[in-house]
């Protein structure tokens, strides 16, 4: 069965909490990452995650292996769980997903940049035509 998994992992990065969100689906493996700022509570987040998860910008989609999920001892299941809650880094994954995103964000805002001032060339290009020909007609 082909299912979409995500996770949710709140890390504090000095200054700032930052929360990283990973998903895997048909497409591919994608990550989004948003700010807190000050710590936020368990009730802040569950809350934030219902109102905001679908507003978060993903990364464009890379090949990655979709986590399994199998079926533990109930002991086991609660040492991993408690094991994830000690504080760790970001994953590589999740690290090469958010910069490919901020990359394409700059080529993106540099594109734009290049259009706007070969526009602004254009028009300035234009406005000294309309002033050679006014001069020649002697105006």
């Amino acid at each position: 069965m082909d299912r979409n998994a995500g996770s949710f992992t709140v890390l504090f990065q000095p200054p700032f909490w930052v929360g990283i969100a990973e998903r895997w689906d048909k497409e591919g493996y994608s990550a989004a990452r948003v700010v807190f700022g000050a710590e936020p509570t368990d009730a802040r987040i569950y809350e934030w995650l219902e109102e905001e998860w679908y507003r978060l910008r993903f990364s464009p989609a890379a090949e990655g292996e979709r986590p399994v999920k199998e079926r533990k001892n109930p002991k086991r299941a609660q040492r991993e769980a408690r094991a994830a809650t000690q504080e760790r880094g970001v994953s590589t994954r999740a690290q090469e997903a958010l910069s490919r995103q901020r990359e394409q964000e700059g080529l993106a805002r540099k594109r734009d940049a290049q259009e706007r001032r070969e526009q602004q060339r254009q028009e300035k290009y234009l406005l000294r035509q309309q002033k050679k020909r006014a001069k020649k007609r002697g105006r």
